[in-house]
């Protein structure tokens, strides 16, 4: 597992009736990055991601790993060098943990299947990454929301990608389980691209910030430099304010409706 760079080339997606979604967008992120996408709900965040995990194809332009377009490949070869963690779970809760880890490994096997020892040893590294050893044998239901989203985390890290994708992964988890969760990932030697609702943990987690307005690309590059007041005020619709916090020197922003005090 090793990261790759990602390009994407004047993607777009529209629907079927021909509603511009994803508008024509372009950027470069190099492999090892950390890009937070962000937006309003509707930007277009997660269609974006759906094109750069393959599940959706692109009505324009292209999604390139390292300069090689993803639908010049075969899904399988794909799917070894992609990998996504989405807002839904398994809903098969009789499952252990070490099985739903091991179905990552699932593109890495021929038509006879595979579970071998090179493969076993793949699954306990992502659960002892995940700090999951010890709850190889439990099962899934039996889980905190925080473990299981850790457990997530676990079966695309065993698909051994170069660019894991992430859906709002701290959606519906407490602050100690976000803090955690990203803390474990970001020391995971991959390209990140994680979709992100608070701004103030996007700024403080992501390398690159894209930040989206209505299926367009409003901004893309280092926090510091995309999300200031009026880039946010913009993208957001509110009246938006940044302040740096001592002595950590974080940046953190406080919003109000446009027109109030």
């Amino acid at each position: 597992m090793s990261a790759v760079g990602l390009t994407l080339n004047g993607v777009g997606w529209s629907t079927s009736c021909g509603k511009l979604i994803v508008h024509p967008l372009s950027l470069d992120l190099d492999a090892g990055r950390v890009m937070g996408v962000v937006g309003a709900n509707g930007a277009g965040k997660s269609t974006l991601l759906r094109l750069i995990y393959r599940y959706f194809r692109p009505t324009s332009g292209s999604v390139s790993i390292d300069g090689r377009d993803i639908w010049s490949m075969a899904a399988k070869k794909v799917a070894r060098r992609v990998a996504a963690v989405l807002q839904e779970q398994p809903t098969d809760f009789a499952l252990t943990v070490f099985e739903i880890v091991a179905l990552g490994r699932t593109p890495h096997h021929g038509a006879m299947g595979g579970s071998g020892q090179h493969d076993r040893e793949i699954i306990f590294n992502a659960l002892q990454t995940l700090d999951l050893h010890d709850f190889a044998n439990r099962h899934f239901g039996t889980l905190s929301g925080g473990e299981r989203q850790r457990v997530m985390v676990a079966r695309a890290l065993a698909q051994e990608p170069g660019i894991l994708v992430l859906d709002e992964p701290t959606n519906h988890l407490d602050i100690r389980h976000q803090l955690e969760v990203l803390a474990l990932i970001r020391d995971i030697d991959v390209t990140i691209v994680i979709s992100l609702h608070d701004l103030n943990m996007a700024a403080g987690f992501c390398d690159d910030i894209l930040l989206l307005k209505q299926g367009k690309k409003l901004a893309f590059g280092e926090p510091d430099t995309v999300l200031n007041d009026q880039s946010v005020s913009e993208a957001f619709a509110v009246q938006a304010h940044r302040e740096t916090l001592q002595p950590t020197n974080r940046s953190h922003f406080t919003y109000a409706l446009k027109g109030r005090n």
